[in-house]
């Protein structure tokens, strides 16, 4: 596929071609560019980084994938225009802002039964928290149900916008089911 036909491809929202494109063909240049920023503070996640970039060329009906010139490599391009868009937004990051999920819900008063069920469960996530990979991801699932952050309060400690942060936790919130199923499997001998 040449550079015109992945582009328009691209821009037709095809999804295999997007899917081939942004988690295989793109992997090793994101992949560097958060090696590369890593450096200067931000660490970025790969989803993260995929969304903004997608986000980026797809809006506005992909004004900016259609002013792709050809003049040099697809590849090229991309790279120059997600290094500058990841430079520019270091320290705020709109992903999913449409999301209106709640972070967590709320405890309501409990009786001791409840309680002592509410500790067990509360060991069990930490327990299953530390065998993230992702400590990150974990940590805001800690500070938002176990340690009762309001979600403002933890995106303005992350120094990222609200919209992240439902990002991050969705993503978190996946991650910790993987660890849990993982765990289940291993714990029930499968």
């Amino acid at each position: 596929m040449n550079d015109r036909e992945l582009v328009e491809a691209l821009l037709n929202k095809d999804p295999f071609v997007t899917k081939l494109f942004y988690y295989r063909n793109c992997r090793p240049l994101f992949l560097s560019l958060i090696h590369r920023l890593e450096r200067n503070g931000r660490v970025w996640e790969y989803d993260e980084v995929v969304s903004e970039i997608y986000a980026l060329l797809m809006e506005d009906d992909g004004r900016r994938l259609r002013s792709f010139g050809f003049e040099c490599s697809f590849y090229q391009w991309v790279k120059v225009v997600a290094l500058r868009h990841l430079l520019a937004n270091m320290d705020k990051v709109v992903i999913d802002s449409e999301s209106q999920e709640p972070l967590y819900e709320r405890e309501s008063e409990q009786s001791v039964d409840e309680s002592a069920e509410l500790s067990t469960a509360r060991a069990d996530l930490e327990r299953l928290l530390e065998l993230m990979p992702n400590q990150r991801y974990a940590s805001v699932i800690r500070k938002l149900t176990l340690e009762g952050y309001e979600s403002e309060e933890l995106a303005q400690e992350m120094d990222v916008k609200i919209s992240n942060l439902y990002n991050i936790k969705k993503r978190a919130m996946a991650q910790l089911t993987e660890v849990a199923l993982f765990d289940k499997k291993k714990y029930n001998g499968y």
